[in-house]
Protein backbone atom coordinates (compact mmCIF):
# COMPACT_ATOMS: atom_id res chain seq x y z
CA UNK A 1 0.00 0.00 0.00
CA UNK A 2 1.07 3.54 -0.70
CA UNK A 3 -0.47 6.66 0.79
CA UNK A 4 0.00 10.20 -0.41
CA UNK A 5 -1.31 13.67 0.32
CA UNK A 6 -1.11 16.25 -2.43
CA UNK A 7 -2.59 19.13 -0.40
CA UNK A 8 0.82 20.49 0.61
CA UNK A 9 2.06 20.41 -2.97
CA UNK A 10 -1.11 22.22 -4.03
CA UNK A 11 -0.67 24.93 -1.40
CA UNK A 12 3.02 25.51 -2.14
CA UNK A 13 2.51 25.51 -5.91
CA UNK A 14 -0.40 27.94 -5.65
CA UNK A 15 1.54 30.32 -3.41
CA UNK A 16 4.73 30.23 -5.45
CA UNK A 17 3.59 29.75 -9.07
CA UNK A 18 0.12 31.30 -9.13
CA UNK A 19 0.54 34.02 -6.51
CA UNK A 20 4.23 34.78 -7.13
CA UNK A 21 5.38 34.52 -3.50
CA UNK A 22 8.52 32.53 -2.77
CA UNK A 23 8.62 30.51 0.43
CA UNK A 24 12.41 30.23 0.36
CA UNK A 25 13.75 32.34 3.22
CA UNK A 26 10.22 33.46 4.18
CA UNK A 27 8.78 33.97 7.65
CA UNK A 28 5.69 31.75 7.67
CA UNK A 29 2.89 31.67 10.24
CA UNK A 30 0.62 28.62 10.11
CA UNK A 31 -2.67 29.04 11.98
CA UNK A 32 -4.13 25.69 13.01
CA UNK A 33 -2.74 22.29 13.90
CA UNK A 34 -5.32 19.84 12.57
CA UNK A 35 -5.15 17.58 9.54
CA UNK A 36 -5.15 20.44 7.04
CA UNK A 37 -2.12 22.00 8.74
CA UNK A 38 -0.31 18.69 9.19
CA UNK A 39 -0.62 17.96 5.47
CA UNK A 40 1.16 21.16 4.41
CA UNK A 41 4.02 21.47 6.92
CA UNK A 42 6.55 19.21 5.18
CA UNK A 43 6.04 20.65 1.67
CA UNK A 44 6.47 24.16 3.12
CA UNK A 45 9.64 23.10 4.96
CA UNK A 46 11.01 21.62 1.73
CA UNK A 47 10.98 25.17 0.30
CA UNK A 48 13.51 26.21 3.01
CA UNK A 49 11.69 29.06 4.74
CA UNK A 50 13.55 31.12 7.35
CA UNK A 51 11.01 30.38 10.09
CA UNK A 52 7.80 28.42 10.47
CA UNK A 53 5.63 29.27 13.46
CA UNK A 54 2.63 27.00 14.11
CA UNK A 55 -0.06 28.30 16.44
CA UNK A 56 -3.31 26.75 17.55
CA UNK A 57 -6.07 27.44 20.04
CA UNK A 58 -4.90 24.25 21.79
CA UNK A 59 -1.19 24.95 22.18
CA UNK A 60 -0.31 21.29 22.81
CA UNK A 61 -1.51 20.35 19.31
CA UNK A 62 0.75 22.97 17.74
CA UNK A 63 3.66 21.79 19.89
CA UNK A 64 3.07 18.22 18.69
CA UNK A 65 3.43 19.36 15.07
CA UNK A 66 6.57 21.31 15.91
CA UNK A 67 8.08 18.18 17.51
CA UNK A 68 6.97 15.94 14.65
CA UNK A 69 8.67 18.13 12.03
CA UNK A 70 11.70 19.29 14.05
CA UNK A 71 14.15 17.10 12.14
CA UNK A 72 12.77 18.16 8.75
CA UNK A 73 13.02 21.80 9.84
CA UNK A 74 16.65 21.32 10.89
CA UNK A 75 17.40 19.67 7.53
CA UNK A 76 15.87 22.72 5.80
CA UNK A 77 17.82 25.14 8.05
CA UNK A 78 14.46 26.48 9.20
CA UNK A 79 13.69 27.65 12.70
CA UNK A 80 10.42 26.02 13.76
CA UNK A 81 8.36 26.88 16.83
CA UNK A 82 4.86 27.30 18.02
CA UNK A 83 2.17 26.86 20.61
CA UNK A 84 -0.61 29.29 21.45
CA UNK A 85 -1.07 32.69 19.82
CA UNK A 86 1.53 34.03 22.28
CA UNK A 87 4.13 32.13 20.22
CA UNK A 88 3.65 34.59 17.35
CA UNK A 89 6.92 36.44 17.05
CA UNK A 90 6.93 40.24 16.90
CA UNK A 91 6.92 41.76 13.44
CA UNK A 92 5.31 40.97 10.15
CA UNK A 93 5.27 37.59 8.47
CA UNK A 94 5.78 37.08 4.76
CA UNK A 95 3.06 34.43 4.56
CA UNK A 96 0.22 33.64 6.98
CA UNK A 97 -1.76 30.49 6.21
CA UNK A 98 -5.14 29.96 7.84
CA UNK A 99 -5.59 26.20 8.17
CA UNK A 100 -8.28 26.47 10.85
CA UNK A 101 -11.94 25.65 10.37
CA UNK A 102 -12.83 29.20 11.45
CA UNK A 103 -13.76 30.37 7.96
CA UNK A 104 -16.50 27.74 7.80
CA UNK A 105 -18.43 29.60 10.50
CA UNK A 106 -17.08 33.10 9.71
CA UNK A 107 -14.86 33.35 12.77
CA UNK A 108 -11.32 34.71 12.90
CA UNK A 109 -8.49 32.58 14.23
CA UNK A 110 -6.60 34.04 17.16
CA UNK A 111 -3.72 36.02 15.66
CA UNK A 112 -1.91 39.24 16.56
CA UNK A 113 -2.81 41.94 14.03
CA UNK A 114 0.83 43.08 14.00
CA UNK A 115 1.74 39.84 12.18
CA UNK A 116 0.10 41.28 9.03
CA UNK A 117 1.65 43.98 6.87
CA UNK A 118 1.88 45.38 3.37
CA UNK A 119 4.22 42.61 2.26
CA UNK A 120 2.21 39.78 3.81
CA UNK A 121 0.34 37.17 1.81
CA UNK A 122 -2.63 36.06 3.95
CA UNK A 123 -3.76 32.72 2.56
CA UNK A 124 -6.99 31.06 3.65
CA UNK A 125 -7.26 27.38 2.73
CA UNK A 126 -11.03 27.87 2.59
CA UNK A 127 -12.60 29.23 -0.57
CA UNK A 128 -16.06 30.44 -1.51
CA UNK A 129 -17.82 32.87 -3.81
CA UNK A 130 -17.05 35.70 -1.36
CA UNK A 131 -13.85 36.59 0.52
CA UNK A 132 -13.64 34.91 3.91
CA UNK A 133 -13.67 36.86 7.16
CA UNK A 134 -9.95 36.06 7.49
CA UNK A 135 -9.25 37.50 4.04
CA UNK A 136 -11.26 40.66 4.70
CA UNK A 137 -9.52 41.16 8.04
CA UNK A 138 -6.08 40.70 6.45
CA UNK A 139 -6.89 43.22 3.71
CA UNK A 140 -7.96 45.80 6.31
CA UNK A 141 -4.52 45.35 7.87
CA UNK A 142 -2.78 45.99 4.53
CA UNK A 143 -2.03 42.40 3.54
CA UNK A 144 -2.68 40.78 0.19
CA UNK A 145 -5.25 37.98 0.62
CA UNK A 146 -5.93 34.79 -1.31
CA UNK A 147 -8.25 31.86 -0.86
CA UNK A 148 -7.60 28.13 -1.28
CA UNK A 149 -9.21 27.61 -4.68
CA UNK A 150 -5.78 27.49 -6.31
CA UNK A 151 -4.66 24.94 -3.73
CA UNK A 152 -7.64 22.74 -4.65
CA UNK A 153 -6.81 22.93 -8.36
CA UNK A 154 -3.07 22.38 -7.92
CA UNK A 155 -3.48 19.42 -5.56
CA UNK A 156 -5.88 17.86 -8.07
CA UNK A 157 -3.33 18.39 -10.86
CA UNK A 158 -0.66 16.74 -8.71
CA UNK A 159 -2.98 13.82 -7.93
CA UNK A 160 -3.60 13.40 -11.67
CA UNK A 161 0.17 13.38 -12.19
CA UNK A 162 0.66 10.73 -9.47
CA UNK A 163 -1.97 8.49 -11.07
CA UNK A 164 -1.42 9.20 -14.77
CA UNK A 165 2.13 10.51 -15.14
CA UNK A 166 0.89 13.68 -16.85
CA UNK A 167 0.55 17.04 -15.10
CA UNK A 168 -2.38 19.13 -16.35
CA UNK A 169 -1.99 22.89 -16.47
CA UNK A 170 -3.99 24.20 -13.52
CA UNK A 171 -4.19 27.83 -14.72
CA UNK A 172 -7.12 27.44 -17.15
CA UNK A 173 -9.03 25.26 -14.67
CA UNK A 174 -8.44 27.81 -11.92
CA UNK A 175 -9.60 30.65 -14.18
CA UNK A 176 -12.78 28.76 -15.12
CA UNK A 177 -13.58 27.86 -11.50
CA UNK A 178 -12.93 31.45 -10.38
CA UNK A 179 -15.28 32.74 -13.10
CA UNK A 180 -17.94 30.26 -11.98
CA UNK A 181 -17.57 31.37 -8.34
CA UNK A 182 -17.73 35.03 -9.34
CA UNK A 183 -20.87 34.42 -11.42
CA UNK A 184 -22.41 32.64 -8.43
CA UNK A 185 -21.48 35.58 -6.17
CA UNK A 186 -23.11 38.03 -8.56
CA UNK A 187 -26.38 36.11 -8.73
Amino acid sequence: MYGDNTDGFGLVHDIEANLGTSLKGARILLLGAGGAARGVVLPMLERAPHTLTIVNRTAARASELVEQFATSARDASCKIGGGSAQAIEPGQYDVIVNATAGSLDASLPECDDRAFGLGTLAYDMMYSAHPTVFMEHARKLGARAADGLGMLVEQAAESFFVWRGVRPDGAPVLAELRAMLNAHADS
